[in-house]
Protein backbone atom coordinates (compact mmCIF):
# COMPACT_ATOMS: atom_id res chain seq x y z
CA UNK A 1 0.00 0.00 0.00
CA UNK A 2 2.72 2.22 0.66
CA UNK A 3 4.67 1.38 -2.66
CA UNK A 4 1.11 2.35 -3.58
CA UNK A 5 0.78 5.59 -2.39
CA UNK A 6 4.68 6.41 -3.29
CA UNK A 7 3.53 5.72 -7.06
CA UNK A 8 0.47 7.96 -7.19
CA UNK A 9 2.70 10.93 -5.62
CA UNK A 10 5.10 10.64 -8.12
CA UNK A 11 2.68 10.74 -10.70
CA UNK A 12 0.98 13.53 -9.42
CA UNK A 13 4.56 15.68 -9.23
CA UNK A 14 5.51 14.53 -12.69
CA UNK A 15 1.73 15.58 -13.94
CA UNK A 16 1.94 19.38 -12.41
CA UNK A 17 5.49 19.71 -13.50
CA UNK A 18 4.88 19.17 -16.88
CA UNK A 19 1.97 21.31 -16.56
CA UNK A 20 4.48 24.25 -15.82
CA UNK A 21 6.43 23.87 -18.06
CA UNK A 22 3.73 24.07 -20.66
CA UNK A 23 2.84 27.32 -19.12
CA UNK A 24 5.99 29.11 -18.98
CA UNK A 25 6.40 27.89 -22.70
CA UNK A 26 3.16 29.23 -23.65
CA UNK A 27 4.10 32.48 -21.67
CA UNK A 28 7.16 32.54 -23.57
CA UNK A 29 5.56 32.72 -26.97
CA UNK A 30 3.23 35.50 -25.72
CA UNK A 31 5.54 37.22 -24.12
CA UNK A 32 8.11 37.57 -27.19
CA UNK A 33 6.26 38.16 -30.36
CA UNK A 34 7.51 38.30 -33.88
CA UNK A 35 8.96 42.37 -33.47
CA UNK A 36 11.71 41.20 -36.02
CA UNK A 37 12.50 38.15 -38.39
CA UNK A 38 15.44 37.56 -37.17
CA UNK A 39 13.78 36.03 -33.94
CA UNK A 40 15.92 39.00 -31.93
CA UNK A 41 13.80 38.96 -28.64
CA UNK A 42 14.01 41.32 -25.74
CA UNK A 43 12.54 38.61 -23.28
CA UNK A 44 13.53 35.06 -23.25
CA UNK A 45 11.59 32.44 -21.13
CA UNK A 46 13.22 29.14 -20.61
CA UNK A 47 12.04 26.06 -18.16
CA UNK A 48 13.75 22.60 -17.47
CA UNK A 49 12.46 19.99 -15.63
CA UNK A 50 14.86 17.35 -14.05
CA UNK A 51 14.56 14.00 -12.33
CA UNK A 52 16.62 11.91 -10.92
CA UNK A 53 15.47 8.52 -9.79
CA UNK A 54 18.50 6.98 -8.02
CA UNK A 55 19.72 4.26 -5.51
CA UNK A 56 21.98 4.24 -2.68
CA UNK A 57 23.79 1.49 -0.90
CA UNK A 58 24.23 2.40 3.19
CA UNK A 59 26.74 1.76 5.56
CA UNK A 60 24.79 -0.94 6.89
CA UNK A 61 24.41 -2.36 3.36
CA UNK A 62 20.75 -1.56 3.08
CA UNK A 63 19.84 -0.14 -0.63
CA UNK A 64 17.07 2.46 -0.94
CA UNK A 65 15.67 4.29 -4.13
CA UNK A 66 14.83 7.89 -4.24
CA UNK A 67 13.23 10.08 -6.87
CA UNK A 68 14.00 13.75 -6.91
CA UNK A 69 12.65 16.68 -9.22
CA UNK A 70 13.98 19.99 -10.35
CA UNK A 71 11.87 22.53 -11.99
CA UNK A 72 14.02 25.62 -13.35
CA UNK A 73 12.34 28.63 -14.58
CA UNK A 74 14.49 31.73 -15.97
CA UNK A 75 13.24 34.56 -17.49
CA UNK A 76 16.09 37.12 -19.15
CA UNK A 77 15.05 40.54 -21.05
CA UNK A 78 17.13 42.91 -22.71
CA UNK A 79 16.54 46.02 -21.23
CA UNK A 80 17.88 48.46 -24.05
CA UNK A 81 15.38 46.39 -26.25
CA UNK A 82 12.81 46.88 -23.83
CA UNK A 83 13.44 50.47 -22.51
CA UNK A 84 16.02 52.29 -24.05
CA UNK A 85 18.48 51.36 -21.41
CA UNK A 86 21.68 50.49 -23.26
CA UNK A 87 24.20 47.82 -21.68
CA UNK A 88 21.06 46.95 -19.27
CA UNK A 89 19.62 43.15 -18.58
CA UNK A 90 17.58 41.46 -16.06
CA UNK A 91 17.31 37.69 -15.03
CA UNK A 92 15.27 36.11 -12.55
CA UNK A 93 15.36 32.50 -11.77
CA UNK A 94 12.47 30.63 -10.08
CA UNK A 95 13.46 27.27 -8.83
CA UNK A 96 11.25 24.61 -7.18
CA UNK A 97 12.35 21.44 -5.63
CA UNK A 98 10.27 18.07 -4.52
CA UNK A 99 11.45 14.61 -3.46
CA UNK A 100 14.02 12.43 -1.36
CA UNK A 101 17.06 13.18 0.03
CA UNK A 102 19.62 10.24 -0.87
CA UNK A 103 22.02 11.51 1.08
CA UNK A 104 20.70 10.29 4.48
CA UNK A 105 21.42 6.82 3.41
CA UNK A 106 24.63 7.31 1.30
CA UNK A 107 25.87 9.42 4.60
CA UNK A 108 28.50 10.73 2.44
CA UNK A 109 30.10 14.24 3.19
CA UNK A 110 30.22 16.14 0.23
CA UNK A 111 26.66 14.19 -1.31
CA UNK A 112 25.77 12.46 -4.01
CA UNK A 113 23.08 14.51 -6.58
CA UNK A 114 23.55 18.00 -7.21
CA UNK A 115 19.65 18.43 -7.35
CA UNK A 116 18.98 17.16 -3.23
CA UNK A 117 17.61 19.61 -1.12
CA UNK A 118 17.38 19.94 2.39
CA UNK A 119 14.05 21.26 2.69
CA UNK A 120 11.66 21.33 -0.36
CA UNK A 121 10.63 25.37 -0.80
CA UNK A 122 9.91 26.85 -4.29
CA UNK A 123 12.24 29.71 -4.19
CA UNK A 124 13.16 32.84 -5.98
CA UNK A 125 17.31 31.52 -6.50
CA UNK A 126 18.23 34.30 -8.45
CA UNK A 127 17.42 37.96 -9.26
CA UNK A 128 19.56 40.38 -10.64
CA UNK A 129 20.00 43.72 -13.12
CA UNK A 130 23.52 43.49 -14.86
CA UNK A 131 25.07 46.78 -16.54
CA UNK A 132 27.65 46.19 -19.04
CA UNK A 133 30.37 49.46 -19.38
CA UNK A 134 32.93 48.52 -22.04
CA UNK A 135 34.50 45.50 -21.12
CA UNK A 136 33.08 45.75 -17.58
CA UNK A 137 29.91 44.44 -15.92
CA UNK A 138 28.13 45.22 -12.71
CA UNK A 139 25.67 42.70 -11.30
CA UNK A 140 23.69 43.55 -8.54
CA UNK A 141 20.90 41.62 -6.51
CA UNK A 142 20.36 37.78 -5.62
CA UNK A 143 23.06 36.02 -6.87
CA UNK A 144 24.76 32.68 -7.62
CA UNK A 145 28.32 32.44 -6.53
CA UNK A 146 28.79 29.36 -8.22
CA UNK A 147 27.14 30.49 -11.56
CA UNK A 148 30.46 32.08 -12.57
CA UNK A 149 33.15 31.67 -9.43
CA UNK A 150 34.71 28.58 -8.86
CA UNK A 151 33.25 26.69 -11.92
CA UNK A 152 34.67 24.13 -15.02
CA UNK A 153 32.10 24.30 -18.03
CA UNK A 154 33.84 20.68 -18.94
CA UNK A 155 32.32 19.10 -15.13
CA UNK A 156 28.74 20.71 -15.85
CA UNK A 157 27.87 16.76 -16.32
CA UNK A 158 28.94 15.40 -13.67
CA UNK A 159 26.21 14.95 -10.82
CA UNK A 160 28.07 14.70 -7.45
CA UNK A 161 27.71 17.98 -5.87
CA UNK A 162 31.74 18.47 -5.20
CA UNK A 163 32.05 18.65 -9.19
CA UNK A 164 30.04 22.18 -8.75
CA UNK A 165 31.57 24.11 -6.07
CA UNK A 166 34.43 22.89 -3.84
CA UNK A 167 33.46 21.09 -0.27
CA UNK A 168 35.86 23.31 1.53
CA UNK A 169 33.56 26.31 0.94
CA UNK A 170 30.26 25.31 -0.03
CA UNK A 171 30.21 24.02 3.90
CA UNK A 172 30.87 27.50 5.28
CA UNK A 173 29.11 30.34 6.71
CA UNK A 174 25.47 29.89 8.96
CA UNK A 175 23.59 27.82 6.36
CA UNK A 176 26.02 27.94 3.65
CA UNK A 177 27.50 30.35 1.11
CA UNK A 178 25.08 31.47 -1.83
CA UNK A 179 24.78 28.53 -3.84
CA UNK A 180 22.42 26.15 -4.24
CA UNK A 181 19.26 26.46 -3.72
CA UNK A 182 19.55 29.51 -1.92
CA UNK A 183 21.24 32.75 -2.70
CA UNK A 184 22.13 36.06 -0.78
CA UNK A 185 22.16 39.41 -1.93
CA UNK A 186 25.30 40.37 -3.85
CA UNK A 187 27.32 42.75 -5.64
CA UNK A 188 29.63 41.00 -8.54
CA UNK A 189 31.95 43.33 -10.49
CA UNK A 190 33.80 41.33 -13.86
CA UNK A 191 36.06 43.06 -15.89
CA UNK A 192 37.13 41.50 -19.24
CA UNK A 193 41.55 42.16 -19.65
CA UNK A 194 43.41 41.56 -22.79
CA UNK A 195 42.06 39.70 -25.52
CA UNK A 196 41.26 36.40 -22.79
CA UNK A 197 41.83 37.58 -19.28
CA UNK A 198 39.38 38.31 -16.60
CA UNK A 199 38.93 39.66 -13.10
CA UNK A 200 35.21 38.97 -10.85
CA UNK A 201 35.15 40.11 -7.60
CA UNK A 202 32.07 40.29 -5.94
CA UNK A 203 30.50 40.45 -2.02
CA UNK A 204 27.85 38.56 -0.65
CA UNK A 205 25.59 38.31 2.39
CA UNK A 206 26.99 35.87 4.41
CA UNK A 207 23.63 33.99 5.37
CA UNK A 208 22.05 33.05 2.46
CA UNK A 209 18.14 32.91 2.13
CA UNK A 210 16.12 34.44 -0.56
CA UNK A 211 12.28 34.66 -0.97
CA UNK A 212 10.50 31.03 -0.42
CA UNK A 213 13.26 30.04 2.45
CA UNK A 214 12.13 30.70 5.75
CA UNK A 215 13.05 34.21 7.18
CA UNK A 216 13.06 35.31 3.27
CA UNK A 217 15.89 37.64 2.22
CA UNK A 218 18.78 38.64 4.88
CA UNK A 219 18.74 42.60 3.56
CA UNK A 220 20.55 43.89 7.57
CA UNK A 221 23.61 41.72 6.80
CA UNK A 222 23.69 40.81 10.30
CA UNK A 223 26.13 37.98 9.83
CA UNK A 224 28.27 39.96 7.65
CA UNK A 225 29.88 39.34 4.46
CA UNK A 226 31.35 36.83 2.05
CA UNK A 227 34.34 38.14 -0.28
CA UNK A 228 35.70 36.14 -3.26
CA UNK A 229 37.78 37.46 -6.00
CA UNK A 230 38.65 35.01 -8.80
CA UNK A 231 41.37 36.33 -11.64
CA UNK A 232 42.62 34.14 -14.89
CA UNK A 233 42.42 33.39 -18.91
CA UNK A 234 40.05 31.66 -20.79
CA UNK A 235 39.69 31.39 -24.11
CA UNK A 236 39.93 28.07 -27.17
CA UNK A 237 42.62 26.98 -25.59
CA UNK A 238 40.72 26.28 -22.16
CA UNK A 239 40.75 27.77 -18.47
CA UNK A 240 43.51 28.74 -16.16
CA UNK A 241 41.93 30.50 -12.96
CA UNK A 242 42.95 31.02 -9.38
CA UNK A 243 40.83 32.79 -6.69
CA UNK A 244 40.42 33.77 -3.05
CA UNK A 245 37.19 33.95 -0.22
CA UNK A 246 36.51 35.21 3.13
CA UNK A 247 34.05 36.20 5.53
CA UNK A 248 34.15 39.62 7.02
CA UNK A 249 32.67 38.37 10.34
CA UNK A 250 34.30 35.29 12.34
CA UNK A 251 32.63 31.91 11.68
CA UNK A 252 31.92 29.20 14.57
CA UNK A 253 34.84 26.73 14.89
CA UNK A 254 34.00 23.32 13.92
CA UNK A 255 35.08 21.78 17.50
CA UNK A 256 36.97 24.24 19.75
CA UNK A 257 34.54 25.71 22.44
CA UNK A 258 35.81 28.87 25.07
CA UNK A 259 35.05 28.25 28.55
CA UNK A 260 31.04 28.99 28.64
CA UNK A 261 31.02 26.15 25.85
CA UNK A 262 30.34 28.51 23.01
CA UNK A 263 32.49 27.97 19.80
CA UNK A 264 35.44 29.92 19.43
CA UNK A 265 35.14 32.11 16.32
CA UNK A 266 38.04 32.22 13.57
CA UNK A 267 38.83 34.14 10.80
CA UNK A 268 37.62 31.91 7.69
CA UNK A 269 38.80 32.15 4.37
CA UNK A 270 40.06 30.02 1.60
CA UNK A 271 41.67 29.64 -1.90
CA UNK A 272 41.55 28.17 -4.98
CA UNK A 273 42.46 26.75 -8.62
CA UNK A 274 41.05 25.86 -11.31
CA UNK A 275 42.43 24.42 -14.76
CA UNK A 276 40.71 23.17 -18.21
CA UNK A 277 41.95 22.44 -21.28
CA UNK A 278 40.77 20.68 -24.60
CA UNK A 279 42.84 17.47 -25.86
CA UNK A 280 42.21 17.57 -29.04
CA UNK A 281 39.70 19.29 -31.71
CA UNK A 282 36.39 20.49 -30.07
CA UNK A 283 34.85 20.36 -33.38
CA UNK A 284 35.46 17.10 -34.28
CA UNK A 285 33.91 13.43 -32.75
CA UNK A 286 34.90 12.34 -29.74
CA UNK A 287 36.08 15.93 -28.14
CA UNK A 288 37.77 15.40 -25.12
CA UNK A 289 38.73 18.17 -22.59
CA UNK A 290 40.16 17.57 -19.10
CA UNK A 291 39.53 19.59 -15.97
CA UNK A 292 41.46 19.80 -12.68
CA UNK A 293 40.76 22.45 -9.86
CA UNK A 294 42.39 22.59 -6.13
CA UNK A 295 40.95 24.18 -3.03
CA UNK A 296 42.32 24.99 0.48
CA UNK A 297 40.68 26.02 3.56
CA UNK A 298 41.30 27.52 6.85
CA UNK A 299 40.62 23.76 8.43
CA UNK A 300 38.82 25.52 11.06
CA UNK A 301 35.38 26.65 10.11
CA UNK A 302 34.72 23.99 7.68
CA UNK A 303 34.28 20.10 8.24
CA UNK A 304 36.81 19.98 5.16
CA UNK A 305 40.31 21.73 4.97
CA UNK A 306 40.68 21.65 1.49
CA UNK A 307 40.23 18.58 -1.80
CA UNK A 308 40.71 18.08 -5.14
CA UNK A 309 38.49 17.17 -8.37
CA UNK A 310 39.77 15.94 -12.09
CA UNK A 311 37.81 14.51 -14.84
CA UNK A 312 37.20 14.33 -18.48
CA UNK A 313 34.28 15.04 -20.79
CA UNK A 314 33.65 13.64 -23.87
CA UNK A 315 31.47 15.04 -26.79
CA UNK A 316 30.25 13.77 -30.16
CA UNK A 317 30.85 10.55 -28.41
CA UNK A 318 29.38 8.83 -31.27
CA UNK A 319 29.80 10.36 -34.68
CA UNK A 320 26.05 9.62 -35.35
CA UNK A 321 24.74 10.60 -32.33
CA UNK A 322 25.96 14.68 -32.10
CA UNK A 323 24.43 15.03 -28.40
CA UNK A 324 26.25 12.19 -26.82
CA UNK A 325 28.99 12.71 -23.96
CA UNK A 326 30.59 10.56 -21.44
CA UNK A 327 32.04 12.63 -18.27
CA UNK A 328 34.51 10.45 -15.89
CA UNK A 329 35.24 12.17 -12.79
CA UNK A 330 36.89 11.91 -9.00
CA UNK A 331 37.04 13.95 -6.02
CA UNK A 332 38.82 13.73 -2.40
CA UNK A 333 37.26 15.90 0.30
CA UNK A 334 40.13 15.89 3.07
CA UNK A 335 38.47 16.46 6.38
CA UNK A 336 39.83 18.71 8.84
CA UNK A 337 41.53 17.47 11.68
CA UNK A 338 38.77 19.36 14.24
CA UNK A 339 36.20 17.63 12.33
CA UNK A 340 38.41 13.81 12.15
CA UNK A 341 38.08 15.01 16.34
CA UNK A 342 34.55 15.06 16.84
CA UNK A 343 34.11 12.02 14.33
CA UNK A 344 36.50 9.63 16.91
CA UNK A 345 34.34 11.26 19.62
CA UNK A 346 31.03 9.66 18.19
CA UNK A 347 33.03 6.21 17.67
CA UNK A 348 34.36 6.50 14.23
CA UNK A 349 37.42 5.44 13.13
CA UNK A 350 37.95 8.60 11.25
CA UNK A 351 39.58 8.99 7.93
CA UNK A 352 41.74 11.85 6.02
CA UNK A 353 39.34 12.06 3.05
CA UNK A 354 36.87 10.97 1.57
CA UNK A 355 37.23 9.77 -1.87
CA UNK A 356 34.50 9.75 -4.88
CA UNK A 357 34.80 8.51 -8.44
CA UNK A 358 31.51 8.72 -11.09
CA UNK A 359 30.84 7.80 -14.63
CA UNK A 360 27.90 9.13 -16.73
CA UNK A 361 27.04 9.00 -19.90
CA UNK A 362 24.15 11.34 -21.46
CA UNK A 363 22.16 11.87 -25.04
CA UNK A 364 19.03 13.01 -26.50
CA UNK A 365 16.30 10.33 -27.64
CA UNK A 366 14.47 13.14 -28.90
CA UNK A 367 14.97 17.34 -28.94
CA UNK A 368 13.77 17.97 -26.03
CA UNK A 369 14.68 15.12 -23.69
CA UNK A 370 18.04 13.98 -22.24
CA UNK A 371 18.84 10.68 -20.72
CA UNK A 372 21.78 10.38 -18.56
CA UNK A 373 22.61 6.92 -16.44
CA UNK A 374 25.13 7.42 -14.17
CA UNK A 375 27.48 5.66 -11.16
CA UNK A 376 29.03 6.63 -8.29
CA UNK A 377 31.27 5.26 -5.91
CA UNK A 378 32.80 6.45 -2.85
CA UNK A 379 35.27 5.33 -0.25
CA UNK A 380 35.37 5.88 3.24
CA UNK A 381 31.70 8.24 3.16
CA UNK A 382 31.17 10.22 6.16
CA UNK A 383 35.27 10.27 6.65
CA UNK A 384 34.32 6.85 8.31
CA UNK A 385 37.50 4.43 7.02
CA UNK A 386 35.49 1.65 8.19
CA UNK A 387 32.87 1.94 7.09
CA UNK A 388 31.77 0.16 3.78
CA UNK A 389 32.41 1.68 0.48
CA UNK A 390 29.06 3.79 -0.92
CA UNK A 391 27.61 2.72 -4.53
CA UNK A 392 25.08 4.86 -6.00
CA UNK A 393 23.35 4.27 -9.45
CA UNK A 394 20.43 6.13 -11.46
CA UNK A 395 19.04 7.72 -14.30
CA UNK A 396 18.62 11.61 -14.79
CA UNK A 397 16.13 12.83 -16.91
CA UNK A 398 15.69 16.29 -18.08
CA UNK A 399 13.07 17.73 -20.35
CA UNK A 400 13.48 21.15 -21.77
CA UNK A 401 10.93 21.94 -24.30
Amino acid sequence: MAAFYEAKTIVRVFTMRICRIIAVSLLGFVASPALAEDDDKPIELAAVETMDAIATSAPAGKARAYWLNNLDLTADADLDKLAGWQGGSVHVYVLDNVGGRPNDTAATLQGIDNIEVAHAHLRLFEAWVEQKIGRTSVRVGLYDLNSEFYSNDSAGLLIAPAFGVGSEIAATGPNGPSIFPSTALAVRVDTQVGKAGYVRAALLGAKAGTLGDPGGVDFHFRNGGLAIVEAGFQGDAGKLGVGGWTYTDRQDDVREVDGLGDPIQRHAHGAYLIAEKPLNDPDKPRAAAAFVRLGISDGQTTPFKGGWQAGVLVTKLWESRPDSQLSFGMNQGYVASGYRANLRDGGVRAARAETAFELTYSDKPAKWLTLQPDLQLVLAPGGDRGARPMVAGGIRITIEP
